[in-house]
This record gives structure tokens, C-alpha cells and sequence, in this order.
């Protein structure tokens, strides 16, 4: 008996392709600092399960997210976790391997997914799976120009992200290898840091990414 098909999620057209990555951050912490992410023009935040009680983090960070804006969870690793973070109303999955049952389920919850993947090989097996966008992680392992050679094997308008020792003084070298998603952890959180030093590389992020992609707009009404 064949498995039964689940439609692709579509990676959603965001302003900037920019994931938050708040590792480590605490239930208690989390509204006032996914508050100035969003304020300083973030639409994509992602809580990994291994910072503390994540689940109540992101449901927290879901309730007062508006529409637009997608809340999830990172080292997703297990089909279960997948239903929790449904639970918690996170929308966003993104895992550091490909397997396909974790995308599999994501996917029948309507979640947007990126698995991590580091040669070809697993990039086309996270695309059979249903990964709505690539996770090229170590980022700073494979490089812009890497990265690049595998983009063009790849199918037309597949989603490409750098993630892993990636900042903003890297968006331009990765604007000239044609990347323009990026996840970003310690660039913009690091635990213990206050609201305000958030908020200022936040600023300092989207400013940065203003700069390298000045015709973003022109980009995304192309796709």
C-alpha cells in the first residue's frame, strides 16, 4: 500500500528572509523579546527543543504573534515533538537531519518545514519528503560559493537557507551567491541578554540585510 500524499507546505513569501533562532531562551523571557523581534521586522522565529521548557516558550510566543508572523520550533527530532509543537501553536519546523516522517507530520499539520542538510544527496531527499525550504547547515562549513554550486542542481525556486556562523557581515557575500534566507542564532540572541540588546542587533540585522538585498522587493514579486 502506497503512503498517503501530503501536500507541500510553500514557504511563505516573508518581507526579509530572516529566522530568528532563540536558543536557550526561558518561558518568562520570551514574550518581551519575540515582542521586539517582531517590532523590529522579524517574521520568522524559531525556538529550539533544547532550550529550556521550549514548548511553553513558543506557545507563548504563537499566542501573541500576529498572523503573518510564523512561530516554531528548531532540533525537531521526533514525530511526537512535531504534534506538541502543533499543540503549542507553532507553525514553523525546522530539524537538523532529514527524516521524512518528522516532515511528513509537519506538513499534515500545515507547518512550514526546514530540514538541515549538507550535500545533495540530502537536499533532494528532504525535497521528495515535502521540506518546503533547505537548511544548509554549517553554513560557514560549505560557504556562499558551495552552497551555490548545489543550488543549481536544484529545482527552480527551492527555498535555500544559510544557517550555522552566519551574521549579517556575511549577507553580502551570500546576496552574491544568489542567498537571501539566512537563520541567525547568537547574531541576534544569546541567553541572558537583555530586551534592549536584542532589539538593538535586531536592528542592526535587518538594517544590514536592507543593505545587501535593496531590490528585495523587485525579487519577490519575480517569484
Amino acid at each position: 500500500m502506497s503512503a498517503p500524499f501530503t501536500p507541500r507546505i510553500a514557504w511563505p513569501s516573508l518581507q526579509r528572509g530572516l529566522v530568528a533562532i532563540l536558543r536557550g531562551i526561558r518561558p518568562e523571557e520570551t514574550e518581551a523579546i519575540v515582542a521586539a523581534l517582531i517590532e523590529e521586522g522579524l517574521e520568522a522565529i524559531e525556538i529550539p527543543l533544547n532550550s529550556p521548557d521550549p514548548f511553553a516558550s513558543i506557545e507563548a510566543a504563537a499566542r501573541l504573534a500576529p498572523d503573518h508572523v510564523l512561530i516554531g520550533a528548531g532540533t525537531v527530532l521526533a514525530v511526537e515533538q512535531v504534534d506538541l509543537l502543533n499543540y503549542a501553536g507553532g507553525r514553523l519546523m525546522v530539524s537538523p537531519n532529514v527524516d521524512p516522517q518528522v516532515i511528513a507530520r509537519a506538513s499534515a499539520h500545515g507547518m512550514v518545514t526546514m530540514p538541515g542538510v549538507l550535500t545533495p544527496t540530502e537536499a533532494f531527499a528532504a525535497l521528495k519528503a515535502g521540506a518546503s525550504g533547505l537548511k544548509f547547515f554549517p553554513a560557514n562549513l560549505l560557504g556562499p560559493s558551495i552552497i551555490q554550486a548545489i543550488s543549481v542542481v536544484l529545482p527552480p525556486g527551492t527555498v535555500i537557507g544559510a544557517v550555522g556562523g552566519v551574521g549579517e557581515k556575511e549577507f553580502s557575500a551570500y546576496a552574491s551567491a544568489g542567498i537571501r534566507t539566512f537563520g541567525l542564532g547568537s547574531s541576534l540572541y544569546r541567553p541572558g541578554a537583555t530586551v534592549g540588546e536584542v532589539r538593538a542587533k535586531a536592528r542592526a540585522v535587518v538594517a544590514a540585510y536592507d543593505a545587501a538585498f535593496p531590490s528585495i522587493e523587485t525579487w519577490r514579486a519575480a517569484q
